[in-house]
């Protein structure tokens, strides 16, 4: 019952996550590009009168719409005000629900992978929070510094801060447990920008208008800047969120180096669309983040030839896998915390260790991502063996 609880919790916190995912990346991505599309109002008297700083025209879903933004604030606050803040808020606390929910509660089987780093499931977890709480303290430290008004070098200086992190990161945890970490490292920043000085900066705004008073320009400054910030974060938040999916990436040989060029090639894509948008063509920008993504394509690339492994049995293979593999992925798994197997991929029969050899020989040998986390201790010569089974051409019983 346990592990049918958790799988229902699973599935609605991640359908959740997802689903408040879209509406926040949605709304930044639209007032990035509705910023950067602002033209001088289209009459002039209007906008002196009212203090309008600039205008999009739109037409979408049959109907045509105005967007006006005022240099600082409108003469008189409109009823109702409405406040972008719980898309950012809910898809935050969805992502550390998620967290906890299967990298926490199953640290030992996510999280922590002793041929990595020997550490105790509370050690893990507690290391793991505080990397989230560390990213968001000395990211909000540079802003505030001398060097958050130079943009290009607090770039540089974030850029190096990240990588360390991920060196650390993967240097720490498991493959996928590092690179979940990123991206929620990151996604901490973004919605701690929210919370710490967008909105605070807003509410000030707001009260000024209240009392009678003109509003700081600086509240709307800072708030702009960690804006546009979050926007360059989505991408490299994004591909880590769906990372646990695909080993190839999570596990491979320097996955510090992998996670550094992937995030930066997700930078890059979205600086060309941003620029794009203010009608400002920057293909090399498109052309170094297609670059990367092409760089790390070839270094993941399967390698030919090595030594061949000895043949194995069917027989041989079946005890391997009915030991090591078929408590999670069997029709009825025996392990603590499953209730069906992982990704229906079930090797509880001679059929269906046949029918999967491609699959087995993957996730086994050449990325070494299962038994996940070595749980069940598979050994180097029970691998030989599946590689030898597979090459010899995977004959069933």
């Amino acid at each position: 019952m346990e592990a049918y609880v958790l799988e229902w919790l699973n599935a609605l916190g991640r359908a959740f996550h997802v689903i408040a995912g879209i509406a926040w990346i949605g709304a930044s991505f639209y007032f990035i590009w509705l910023d950067s599309h602002l033209r001088a109002p289209r009459y002039a008297d209007e906008a002196e009168r009212l203090g309008i700083g600039g205008e999009v025209w739109a037409l979408h879903g049959g109907g045509f719409y105005r967007a006006q933004k005022f240099a600082v604030a409108p003469p008189e606050l409109p009823e109702p005000l409405h406040w972008f803040k719980w898309e950012a808020y809910s898809t935050w606390l969805s992502g550390m629900f998620m967290l906890a929910l299967v990298y926490y509660v199953s640290a030992e089987v996510y999280l922590v992978d002793r041929a990595v780093a020997d550490l105790s499931k509370p050690a893990s977890i507690a290391t793991g929070l505080a990397f989230l709480a560390a990213g968001w303290i000395v990211y909000d430290l540079l802003c505030r510094s001398p060097l958050g008004k130079r943009e290009p070098w607090l770039a540089a200086v974030m850029l190096a801060l990240c990588a360390a992190a991920a060196y650390a990161l993967t240097h720490l945890f498991s493959g996928r447990g590092a690179w979940i970490h990123f991206g929620a490292m990151l996604g901490t920043i973004m919605a701690a920008n929210v919370f710490f000085v967008i909105m605070p900066g807003q509410r000030e705004m707001v009260k000024a208008k209240v009392e009678g008073r003109v509003p700081d320009p600086a509240h709307a400054a800072r708030g702009k800047q960690r804006s546009v910030h979050n926007t360059y974060f989505t991408l490299p938040v994004l591909f880590t969120m769906i990372s646990n999916h695909y080993a190839t990436f999570t596990n491979a040989a320097n996955g510090w180096l992998v996670l550094v060029a992937v995030s930066l090639a997700g930078v890059f894509i979205r600086l060309f669309f941003t620029f794009r948008h203010r009608g400002v063509a920057k293909p090399s920008f498109w052309a170094i983040g297609i670059a990367l993504l092409a760089a790390v394509f070839v270094a993941l690339m399967p390698r030919g030839g090595g030594t061949a492994a000895a043949s194995a049995s069917f027989a041989e293979v079946k005890a391997i896998v009915a030991q090591r593999c078929a408590a999670c992925h069997a029709e009825k798994p025996t392990y603590a915390g499953f209730a069906s197997a992982p990704k229906n991929v079930a090797l509880d029969t001679d059929e269906r260790i046949a029918a999967q050899a491609p699959l087995v020989h993957q996730q086994a040998v050449v990325l070494r991502a299962m038994p996940i986390g070595n749980l069940t201790q598979m050994t180097e010569e029970e691998r030989a063996k599946v590689d030898g089974w597979f090459r010899a051409g995977a004959k069933g019983p």
